[in-house]
């Protein structure tokens, strides 16, 4: 058995769902697939707005806003949304495909945090490299999202999920055998862990 975790770094529901997931295969005894997707590629093959939040009535985007920040005191986390949410992630997500296995945890949480508690735009290749470099990792892996393989790994993983069903993230995906079950929502995880112990 295992887990799949879909994510994309613009997402705050995919934010908050990375500081659980550990816990959560940890607790299943599972292998967690950390697999950056581009959240925007998704929206386009399901031909969906690219920004889901800009067709809200306003009752409910002010919901939502407050749902994050409820969410964010119960976790114990910082979130903070820049003014210029969202920012475009395909560099960043493209980098998380330059590294893998516990670098692209590390890397993945960099961004997150990067993004949502230290407002710094992961737009900038510039600030991609000193989060590398400070994960530990080398400041000119930067440059490798350019790089042919890179950019296919990013839309091989954009293809899977979207092949899972997955229409946002964060996307759970319980592989068990040859069946593959998806959950998606940071509050649905509950379902995932019962669906890891079934």
């Amino acid at each position: 058995m295992k887990l799949v975790f879909y994510y994309d770094v613009v997402c705050p529901y995919a934010y908050l769902a990375s500081t659980r997931i550990e816990a959560l295969a940890a607790r299943a005894r599972v292998e967690c697939a950390w697999t950056p997707i581009l959240l925007g590629g998704v929206f386009r093959a399901i031909q969906s707005p690219d920004v889901p939040a800009a067709h809200m009535p306003p009752a409910k985007a002010r919901l939502n806003l407050l749902d994050l920040a409820r969410y964010a005191s119960l976790y114990g986390v910082t979130l903070k949304l820049p003014a210029e949410h969202p920012r475009r992630t395909v560099d960043a997500m493209r980098l998380c495909h330059a590294v893998d296995g516990a670098d692209r945890v590390r890397l993945s949480h960099a961004l997150y945090r990067a993004y949502f508690a230290e407002g710094r735009d992961v737009a900038d290749r510039r600030v991609l490299g000193a989060i590398a470099r400070d994960c530990g990792l080398d400041e000119n892996l930067v440059e490798r999202v350019e790089t042919p393989a890179i950019k296919d790994a990013l839309r091989a993983a954009t293809d899977e999920a979207i092949a899972d069903g997955v229409f946002g993230v964060p996307g759970f995906v319980v592989v068990s055998g040859g069946a593959r079950k998806l959950f998606w929502g940071q509050d649905r995880m509950h379902l995932v862990e019962r669906a890891l112990a079934a």
